[in-house]
């Protein structure tokens, strides 16, 4: 759960700690750049409240773009449910 008018995505005990074992290893692979599991906590809490609500309102408008197109496609297709009347549609 987030503090009042903090921003970030919430994720799961076993999320974060593979979350920080990614970045440990990824700083673990620049020369002089070892990082402790707690200051890898502590950056990973910091890039999700920084950056998490981006990268979350990002999948938002992707999955809306999805689904606006496949609402065209819908939109554009006859109905397999109407029936056929005299005199037209």
């Amino acid at each position: 759960m987030h503090a009042p008018g903090e921003i970030g995505i919430a994720f799961a005990k076993d999320e974060k700690t593979q979350q920080v074992h990614h970045l440990q290893r990824y700083f673990g692979a620049e020369p002089g750049q070892p990082l402790g599991q707690s200051d890898a906590g502590f950056l990973r809490d910091f890039l999700s409240r920084e950056t998490g609500a981006h990268g979350y309102n990002r999948g938002v408008r992707d999955a809306q773009a999805v689904l606006a197109a496949r609402l065209d496609d819908v939109q554009d297709a006859p109905c397999p449910l109407e029936q056929p009347v005299e005199g037209g549609r």
